[in-house]
């Protein structure tokens, strides 16, 4: 069966994380992704958070499958021909440099227009046009930086940056749709453009109801879903609300059996008006049902926090699953928190190739996780990600290399 982006030549200049994330994305979906690296050197992942002494990092792994690696250096005239043959043969190129390498490479938007008017350049950077555009970026920055760390972890502590790679790996996936779009486009207009993507702008769109929040404080001075409208204290910037849901259905994680020995012997719960006659009854406060204290949304929201305890002392007497079964036979909406270990050991997890085991030549079979995007008319096989230049004489023959010419590049050390 073809693939949704069979045909699409990708020409991948990234490194670490929110680059790499794209690219495997494009590659996920069929695209011919050519990852380009330093001899000898490759990508910093290579190397990073190693398990394995002198083996591709699981970082690595897990970044780049379904990916072929070629060795290149551009900094040296030979090296540049076969750069821009590559440029003209591909049609997406994606960067991850800093601010302006690509311009010292010689490699302007001007430039590569010349070489191919049809091509793409992607490149993720840190923030937009403005005073900190030039400033190096990593994740917790833009987390910071895109309003996620100041909103996230509880009102009486410090700012708390969140496990989801929202600034690497979101970052990616704009950047990846933007891409798609791009291509889209192309089909119009037969010409290439250009598709920037800030990692502050990225974060900023996933905190976007964190925005909505901050012109609602102005307006009202105050946020009745928030922990904090009990007391009714609020400053004028949104406050950290801890485990509360930032919407209408007010949610909180609670304590399970096991909890004092188990870091996640918890479920979140979610007091949804629909199902709070089910609540109670489950919670055995029926009687909560027509008290005017608690028989409303409006009634309970100053409560909330005291709810939320009467239902934990219910929780803890079940383990995170026990609660779950019972509470979803009566649609009421819940979630046990999920360890690392228990993801990875989920069947139906590996059945839907959310997780997949996938065998290395080097480090032999891990972990991964799979395309989060299901196709129905173009499954995603997930493939071990590629040794360094393991692929560099193939696509070199591609591009109309004979081996005269592979050797002689590899004898300036090019390649």
């Amino acid at each position: 069966m073809s693939k949704a982006l069979d045909g699409v030549r990708v020409l991948d200049f990234t490194h670490v994380q929110s680059g790499p994330t794209c690219t495997q994305l494009l590659a996920w979906f069929g695209a011919d992704v050519i990852k380009v690296e330093r001899a000898g050197e490759g990508d910093a992942t290579r190397g990073q958070l190693r398990d394995i002494p002198g083996v591709d990092s699981l970082y690595f792994t897990m970044l780049n499958h379904n990916k072929r690696s070629i060795t290149l250096d551009t900094k040296k005239t030979m090296g540049k021909q076969v750069l821009e043959t590559l440029i003209r043969d591909c049609d997406v190129l994606v960067e991850n440099f800093a601010p302006g390498a690509l311009d010292r490479m010689g490699f302007s938007w001007e430039r590569i227009q010349e070489l191919n008017p049809r091509m793409i350049v992607a490149s993720v950077k840190g923030f937009g046009p403005g005073p900190y555009q030039n400033c190096k970026v990593y994740e917790n920055v833009a987390q910071c930086a895109g309003g996620a760390a100041a909103t996230t972890g509880f009102d009486d502590g410090p700012p708390v940056v969140s496990g989801a790679q929202i600034g690497d790996s979101g970052s990616g996936l704009h950047l990846a749709l933007g891409i798609v779009t791009a291509l889209y486009q192309r089909n119009a207009t037969g010409r290439g453009q250009k598709v920037d993507t800030a990692m502050q702008d990225a974060v900023l769109n996933l905190c976007r109801v964190k925005l909505r929040d901050q012109q609602r404080l102005e307006r009202t001075g105050t946020m009745e879903e928030y922990p904090q409208f009990a007391e009714g204290t609020f400053g004028d910037s949104v406050p950290r609300a801890g485990n509360a849901s930032g919407g209408g259905q007010p949610g909180w994680i609670l304590k399970c059996k096991g909890w004092e020995t188990d870091p996640n012997a918890y479920i979140y719960f979610i007091a949804q008006a629909p199902v709070w006659p089910a609540i109670c009854r489950v919670i055995g406060r029926e009687g909560w049902i027509t008290d005017p204290d608690y028989a409303t949304p409006r009634a309970r929201l100053p409560r909330l926090m005291s709810i939320f305890a009467t239902v934990e002392e219910w929780t803890r007497e079940h383990t995170k699953f026990e609660a779950m079964d019972i509470l979803n036979k009566f649609d009421i909406p819940c979630g046990p928190i999920l360890s690392m270990k228990e993801i990875a050991e989920e069947p139906s997890l590996r059945a839907s190739g959310t997780i997949v085991e996938v065998d290395h030549p080097e480090r032999g079979k891990y972990l991964t996780v799979g395309n989060p995007i299901k196709l129905s008319d173009s499954p995603t096989d997930i493939i071990r990600s590629p040794l360094l230049g393991e692929h560099t004489d193939e696509v070199l023959r591609e591009l109309g290399y004979n081996d005269l010419q592979i050797n002689a590049l590899r004898d300036e050390r090019v390649i």
